[in-house]
């Protein structure tokens, strides 16, 4: 599933960032680069349009172009421990790392063979001005766009989440932020997915991808990889405790999982020491 030109730059920029212990921080180098006013602007554009005839159209249309890639994409994927999500009976906020831009087929596959019937993606805002193909599945591909904008994230960004959660759709957002490309180890993760889950009393859906380089080459750069998607032990929210209390410990939890996904996995104790085999297929030349 390789996507995107040369990689070395990203390489060298999630080696620095490591050394530095920042884990969230932004590492590709080809992304849109929007001011503040120009997000707001794209967003409210979104907003607007996602309330016509017109996006109504292309949603089916992305959905399944979606659903075909999807399908295409996993045909080898493997799952283990779907049945965690059995009685599961409301909406619920899906956790995973993030390593590509298309990744999110995989937990999209996933969710389809647990019956789920829709699944929302949290997406950076300036994905919304991608271009080609990419960029109209992020506009209409049920995105729901993530903003710095306080007074948009605490009203319209939550409602939307809230719609969705009591539609019983399921709602992925990566609580690493960044997209770190072919990174193999789960990293410490934000507190909003885990807020979200517990405002609204839903599950946390955990989920870790292990990546698994095969023989071939898939670019000079990288060889081609298989996916192992493993579906930990849903999350739930403690009644008995506040919001605040409840996102912290689902929080720590759903890291502890994903920890122990990735060492199991890999048969090492994660270390967040930088290692050549932390990227996935890559052919390093050094």
């Amino acid at each position: 599933m390789f996507i995107g030109g040369n990689k070395d730059k990203v390489i060298e920029n999630i080696k620095k960032s490591v050394s530095k212990q920042e884990y969230n921080v932004k590492v590709e180098v080809d992304d849109p680069n929007l001011s503040e006013w120009e997000k707001q602007r794209t967003v409210n554009q979104f907003l607007k349009n996602s309330n016509t005839l017109r996006y109504k159209v292309c949603n089916i249309c992305a959905r399944a172009i979606i659903d075909t890639a999807t399908r295409y994409l996993n045909r080898n994927t493997i799952i283990v421990g779907l049945e965690h999500l059995k009685g599961i009976q409301a909406g619920a906020i899906i956790t995973s790392n993030h390593f590509n831009p298309l990744d999110n087929t995989v937990v999209r596959h996933t969710m389809k063979k647990a019956s789920y019937k829709r699944m929302y993606i949290v997406s950076q805002d300036t994905n919304l001005e991608m271009k080609g193909m990419v960029g109209f599945l992020m506009r209409h591909a049920d995105i729901i766009p993530l903003s710095n904008n306080k007074k948009y994230i605490n009203e319209t960004f939550a409602a939307i989440i809230h719609k969705h959660l009591r539609k019983k759709h399921s709602i992925l957002i990566y609580p690493e932020q960044e997209m770190w490309f072919n990174y193999r180890k789960p990293r410490p993760p934000k507190r909003g997915a885990y807020y979200y889950a517990a405002s609204n009393k839903v599950p946390i859906i955990s989920c870790f991808v292990e990546i698994i380089d095969l023989p071939k080459e898939d670019t000079p750069e990288f060889y081609q990889t298989q996916y192992v998607m493993h579906v930990l032990p849903t999350i739930y929210p403690n009644p008995d405790l506040s919001v605040r209390e409840n996102s912290i410990i689902m929080m720590k939890k759903d890291y502890e999982q994903k920890v122990e996904a990735y060492e199991n996995a890999y048969g090492k104790k994660l270390s967040y020491d930088f290692d050549k085999k932390d990227i996935a297929g890559w052919i390093c030349k050094e």
